[in-house]
């Protein structure tokens, strides 16, 4: 929250992958620093599409964190592979450590990733479309149109020229998708909203 903050940062979004779990400690964390959020998860399909699902609620995201977990396969996190897993509070005091390996791909199809998203009322974003692994770009090949995204996602290093004529037309965000406090804020979305919501990001973008 303070990195966020610091670089001039209006709202922020959460998203670890296949889990919520994460997002109460946030929505404390941004209520004391008096920071806007949105909760998410960034989801892996059965193609090993990286797909965001964003929400207002911690109820929303919580509940697509149960289609998730429900989806994912059996195996236990390797910390000494794969990292510890850790749920943590607003004081960055651990709880628990997560033991689903959350970086395995789910069950689900995109499109059914993308269906559950928009029940729950979430948005779904196609995310770093640019990027060479865990893509709809490099698992698919590209957008067909009729994924149901609500837009499209690039790095810092996508060149937005050479992309327009690849994202059909759907309405595109710049993300920092920081793994580490220093990222935060290197890129950023800007939109004049009255409220930081879902609804208000879908009015700007004209959907």
């Amino acid at each position: 929250m303070q990195a966020a903050k610091a670089v001039g940062l209006n709202g922020i979004m959460l998203a670890d992958h296949n889990s919520s779990r994460n997002c109460p400690a946030l929505a404390e964390a941004c209520r004391r620093a008096e920071l806007n959020c949105l909760f998410g998860l960034e989801v892996t399909s059965a193609e090993e599409v990286h797909a965001l699902a964003v929400f207002d609620t911690l109820e929303q995201a919580a509940a697509m964190t149960e289609i998730c977990y429900a989806a994912l396969p059996k195996r236990v996190n390797q910390p000494e592979v794969f990292g510890y897993q850790a749920v943590v509070d607003a004081d960055d005091n651990v709880e628990e450590l997560e033991w689903r390996l959350l970086s395995a791909p789910t069950r689900l199809t995109l499109r059914e990733v993308g269906k559950h998203i928009h029940e729950l009322g979430g948005l779904f974003i196609a995310a770093h479309i640019d990027r060479a692994v865990f893509s709809v770009t490099s698992q698919l090949g590209g957008l067909f149109g009729d994924e149901g995204f609500d837009a499209v996602e690039l790095t810092r290093y996508a060149n937005l020229e050479e992309w327009r004529d690849k994202t059909l037309g759907l309405p595109v965000i710049r993300s920092s998708d920081a793994h580490h406090p220093d990222a935060i804020g290197i890129i950023w979305s800007e939109a004049d909203l009255s409220v930081f919501s879902t609804q208000a990001l879908k009015a700007a973008w004209g959907c």
